[in-house]
């Protein structure tokens, strides 16, 4: 073909660009056609068209509703199994953060209330609870089951999924709205801090360097801060107690510290509380937990512990019955166990097994139980039942803080 034939098909152009070998001879014979070059012919790409789905029917989650949109037979909504297993409750570890809250709210009755709000670090879902008090006028109990929390002002039927409450909003001092409901978040508890501590990249209030470097731009008022902190120590031991330290604090900086952020500088500058308590104490304070947990496998443990005891010298090293310890999730927490594991070893690091299990078997070896000891409390707090101390630490060394951010040596 010595030029593209456009021939007329069905009332529609059609541009040969080429022929098989039959046809080819077929022209050559009957026409003496020799040249069939073909035309390069590329057919143009299909428009994209955008697939748009429905907006939610408000009939179940919004996975679900997508899922029916997908196929003719929907398949349940797959969640992230590698995060739930990351952050999915083992042993002594909850991987989730437990905040006290108060609720925002114009009525007198209302305003007293304290509830607890945990997150779920697996699934991302929030449940709030209201501690039970008696003579209060309120039942108590759960206020909001385990689910995935809205942020507000978001349009409900479209298509997008929809903006949820994630654990980097949460610090104390925050306001969170929890389906229509505003809370306060006050307080926090220790696994909660030693977490965001841990994740200060996620959590930036929780950041001692970023907090320190937001302090030096105070510089100008390191004067004022010295004889503040000098005037509220009467005794000139170098420390105060946290709610001296926070009013101080949050006068000074005129509000540019939250009171994470204040958190995180007293937890810094702390002074230690006992950090070697006696070891009946210690032993006390398990009995409480195992009890609580109706854990009584300590013939078990004596056994794999003699197990592993090759040279029958019935000791083992303190690491080696810790790992037994959490391998059988012993209901002690991480720090009670450790000062268990410290007030027993030997100079050594060895452990006699059967004296520290002994100690431990509270139905055998039972020991009198604690006095329940008065936390010091907020100034503006009456009571708060069933919680931990609201106090984050009792005293902090602000002649260290002071050093520290702006070269002030006490």
């Amino acid at each position: 073909m010595k030029q593209a034939i456009i021939d007329n098909l069905l009332e529609a152009q059609v541009l040969l660009c080429d022929c098989n070998d039959f046809t080819k001879t077929y022209y050559r014979t009957k026409y003496g056609i020799e040249n069939f070059t073909s035309i390069p012919c590329k057919a143009p790409s299909p428009p994209k068209i955008e697939r748009k789905f429905p907006p939610y029917t408000g009939f179940g989650s919004e996975e679900d509703s997508l899922r029916s949109c997908i196929g003719l037979m929907p398949i349940p909504h797959q969640r992230n199994f590698k995060k739930f297993i990351e952050f999915d409750s083992y042993g002594n570890i909850s991987s989730t953060l437990r905040f006290f809250a108060k609720l925002i709210t114009h009525k007198c009755a209302d305003v007293e209330r304290m509830f607890v709000i945990s997150y779920f670090l697996s699934d991302d879902t929030i449940s709030v609870f209201e501690p039970i008090e008696r003579n209060s006028g309120y039942t108590g109990g759960m206020f909001l089951k385990r689910v995935r929390v809205k942020k507000p002002g978001q349009e409900v039927f479209k298509s997008e999924f929809a903006e949820y409450i994630k654990a980097e909003e949460l610090y104390v001092g925050a306001k969170v709205n929890v389906n229509g409901y505003l809370f306060f978040l006050v307080n926090a508890d220790e696994y909660t801090l030693n977490y965001m501590e841990r994740n200060s990249d996620k959590f930036p209030l929780s950041n001692i360097q970023l907090v320190i470097q937001k302090l030096k731009e105070e510089e100008c008022k390191s004067r004022e801060l010295k004889q503040v902190f000098t005037a509220a120590d009467c005794m000139h031991t170098k420390m105060v107690d946290f709610n001296t330290f926070r009013e101080i604090m949050m006068n000074l900086t005129v509000g540019k510290l939250t009171d994470q952020e204040v958190i995180t500088t007293a937890r810094r500058y702390r002074v230690p509380e006992d950090p070697c308590p006696h070891r009946n104490v210690l032993v006390a304070q398990a009995h409480e937990q195992l009890k609580k947990n109706a854990f009584e496998n300590f013939e078990r443990l004596i056994a794999m512990c003699v197990y592993k005891d090759q040279e029958k010298k019935k000791v083992l090293p303190s690491k080696d019955i810790k790992r037994l310890c959490k391998s059988s999730r012993l209901p002690l927490n991480e720090d009670l166990l450790g000062s268990l594991l410290s007030g027993f070893e030997d100079s050594e690091k060895q452990i006699n097994y059967e004296s520290f299990f002994c100690a431990l078997n509270w139905r055998v070896n039972p020991v009198p139980e604690l006095e329940v000891a008065s936390y010091i409390k907020e100034r503006c707090e009456d009571e708060w039942l069933g919680m931990p101390s609201p106090i984050p630490v009792k005293y902090i060394y602000y002649s260290n803080l002071l050093k520290d951010v702006f070269g002030v040596d006490e």
